[in-house]
């Protein structure tokens, strides 16, 4: 798993950039809002999500952790991959995303290439208690993914040790809605653990 890689930029474009690390050219497919970020740059940091699929494996990168928190998220829905949470992230600004999923705003996210009325409504349903979690429903921050980081840290930590994604993101839920403001990622996998 990798979480980063900073680097040469030795090819970029709007859609991806090939970021040069110790000889090695790493292909990295990046969304608009990152280009913009690193286009005048030589040399960047680039969080990074991989994908690993039967015939690829493929890197998505992100100028900021923010960014690849909500990718993060959006591929957490069922209907919506990797291409089309890049898509996504391609075609407004993370707080408009926000903002358009806690508002409940399925006509401005159905006018994203690929997401039509049941994939929105989806979206809307899955993410928008997680988004009011993350702040305040105005604008995506970095600390504003902080909470969330920590289910996120705890669901694969508990993955780590055996249980399945399922088991372990129920667990995880349990512990939340019982304690919200459980602030820690100790915290929250002990809890878990007595939970499941």
């Amino acid at each position: 798993m990798y979480a980063y890689i900073k680097g040469k930029l030795a090819e970029k474009n709007p859609a991806f950039v090939v970021l040069e690390n110790n000889g090695i050219g790493y292909l990295i497919n990046i969304s608009l809002n990152t280009y913009t970020k690193i286009q005048s740059e030589t040399e960047v940091k680039l969080h990074v999500h991989q994908q690993i699929t039967e015939d690829a494996h493929t890197f998505y990168g992100f100028a900021e952790e923010s960014e690849k928190q909500l990718f993060q998220q959006l591929i957490s829905v069922s209907g919506v991959g990797c291409s089309t949470a890049r898509m996504i992230l391609s075609s407004m600004q993370a707080s408009d995303i926000q903002q358009a999923i806690v508002s409940e705003n399925v006509a401005l996210l159905e006018k994203v290439k690929g997401i039509g009325p049941k994939t929105a409504k989806r979206m809307i349903l899955e993410l928008k208690d997680k988004m009011l979690k993350m702040g305040d429903g105005k604008g995506v921050q970095a600390s504003s993914f902080a909470h969330n980081n920590i289910q996120n840290e705890a669901l694969n930590a508990l993955m780590a040790l055996g249980f399945s994604r399922v088991q372990a993101d129920a667990g995880i839920k349990k512990v939340m809605k019982a304690q919200p403001n459980i602030n820690t990622i100790e915290a929250l996998i002990k809890e878990a653990l007595r939970s499941m």
